[in-house]
């Protein structure tokens, strides 16, 4: 695994996922950095997050993001230097259409998840 050079944390956590794997290589009590790798035609929950804030740079690939607007659930394409910010309570998704690599930044809150529809059978509750 890849070492770090601070205190921050002393090599980068791999978490594999059922769409891909998250390399999370940045955690303190006030941020969280990661690298979430979505493999082609696979895609994350259609979730939300109570408290947690997080900034997505698209570093590699294509996706199409989902995310409600108003009372409509509207997607968005995003290619390599795309940037979105989602908020806290905002009902999102993102799925590869080709293999990508999504730089996040976010607060601390990793546990913070509520799934509303998942392909790999781990939804938690409806709005």
């Amino acid at each position: 695994m890849m070492q770090f050079w601070s205190g921050i944390m002393n090599e980068a956590t791999k978490v594999e996922k059922p769409w891909g794997y998250e390399l999370h290589w940045a955690k303190t009590d006030r941020y969280v950095a990661k690298i979430i790798h979505i493999n082609s035609g696979h895609a994350l929950s259609l979730q939300y997050h109570n408290q947690k804030d997080e900034t997505i740079l698209l570093w590699k690939g294509r996706l199409t993001l989902e995310i409600k607007e108003k009372d409509k659930l509207v997607q968005r394409q995003m290619n390599p230097g795309d940037i979105f910010h989602i908020r806290p309570k905002t009902i999102h998704r993102m799925i590869a259409l080709e293999d990508s690599d999504v730089l996040e930044a976010s607060t601390p809150e990793l546990d913070d998840v509520v799934r509303l529809e998942d392909r790999y059978g781990r939804v938690d509750e409806q709005l």
